[in-house]
């Protein structure tokens, strides 16, 4: 019956966040009237392709070309067809080989009379598999973990347009990114942990070893990264960001808004394992001592801990992994290497995530004690 009443209590919490939500993602913005020179992003579909060898003029850097025949397949334009030249450079980032039946993206001009003035291949279609993906991972979750699955489903989908709706806009908006990505991270802290875990003390816990381990994590990374005289410039996105329209934009406390965020996943899942396992240690002794209970709890974290902080620097690793094999392939010098902005940059990404992994098994541990254990002895009598 008390199971029935959580299970109950929990689906209820959900609704009324949801609904808090929908305001936000039921506006709906009506489209302009297309002016002249206007571009459009459209679908379309080759019908037709001919290889052409390139002439005299280009083929000093023009491999091949293709004349392509496209069909527009969404609206206001749809059925119209155009013939384009593709010409293919040789590099596979920029080379967009085109066969019969491949869909592409593509982006046209709007004449004064709202007609299509002329239309250039953008990139190729792709949405449709991450789509498929997206519903193979969902269905997965449905699957394997039900009525928690449908719920973790639910409560990603609350991060998502936490980040989405909230963390992004206020960001691009001016505001300091750092207090703005704590604060959302705690508020997708409280809302994940309450759709897996519901108003028990196991998630207070959870959500006070989470906020606590998050917190070190982006207090250390700020530290350490003004220590370092980390400019958050390493990448080509946030240099772009000095161009973006809209206003200036703190690209170094982005930089650690990152890491917070970054972080958060990780550190979710190990205190909801500490504080989940702690729950289970009382319910099967409910006369355990405050300190056997905080020390069960710690034993379950250190298990954890190993395999969560290889999770982090693994991940940070796989998405570097082109700029370790450059500077291997280039025998660059290790000091060159450690203290270029980049490689620092992620190693105190990845040390400052797994410090807050490591501080929040202690924080949570301690409280699921003080939370779970009513009878507030220290030791067994």
């Amino acid at each position: 019956m008390i199971k029935k009443k959580m299970k109950a209590l929990r689906l209820a919490s959900l609704f009324l966040l949801i609904l808090l939500l929908l305001p936000s993602l039921g506006e709906t913005v009506t489209p302009p009237p297309m002016e002249d020179g206007e571009s459009v992003v459209l679908r379309g579909l080759v019908l037709e392709v001919e290889d052409l060898e390139p002439d005299e003029e280009t083929q000093d850097f023009v491999q091949l070309e293709q004349m392509v025949t496209i069909e527009i397949t969404s609206q206001p334009f749809q059925g119209q067809q155009f013939t384009i030249l593709n010409s293919l450079l040789g590099h596979p980032l920029f080379d967009l080989y085109l066969t019969e039946g491949r869909r592409v993206i593509l982006w046209g001009e709007v004449a004064q009379d709202g007609k299509l003035r002329a239309v250039y291949l953008q990139d190729l279609v792709r949405d449709n598999y991450l789509y498929l993906i997206s519903a193979l991972f969902v269905l997965a979750l449905l699957l394997v973990g039900r009525a928690k699955g449908l719920l973790t489903v639910v409560t990603l989908g609350i991060t998502v347009v936490a980040v989405a709706q909230i963390l992004l806009p206020l960001i691009i908006r001016g505001y300091p990114p750092i207090p703005v990505t704590l604060l959302v991270a705690a508020g997708i802290t409280i809302l994940t942990l309450l759709g897996t875990g519901g108003l028990q003390r196991k998630t207070a816990a959870a959500a006070i070893g989470t906020v606590g381990g998050v917190l070190v994590a982006g207090l250390l990374a700020f530290w350490i990264g003004d220590a370092a005289n980390l400019t958050g410039f390493s990448s080509e996105e946030a240099q772009m960001l000095l161009y973006m329209e809209g206003g200036p934009i703190d690209v170094r406390g982005l930089l650690f808004a990152g890491i917070i965020i970054g972080a958060l996943g990780a550190v979710m899942d190990v205190a909801m394992s500490i504080a989940a396992s702690s729950h289970e240690v009382y319910c099967a002794n409910p006369a355990i001592c405050l300190r056997d209970q905080i020390k069960s709890a710690m034993n379950v974290g250190r298990d954890v801990m190993g395999t969560m902080a290889n999770t982090l620097i693994l991940a940070y690793v796989g998405t570097s992994m082109p700029l370790l094999i450059l500077f291997m392939g280039y025998d660059a010098q290790f000091l060159t290497i450690v203290n270029s902005d980049l490689v620092a940059t992620e190693v105190v990404r990845a040390m400052a995530g797994s410090i807050g992994l490591v501080a929040a098994i202690p924080l949570t541990a301690v409280s699921a004690g003080l939370l779970t254990v009513r009878k507030k002895k220290v030791f067994m009598q």
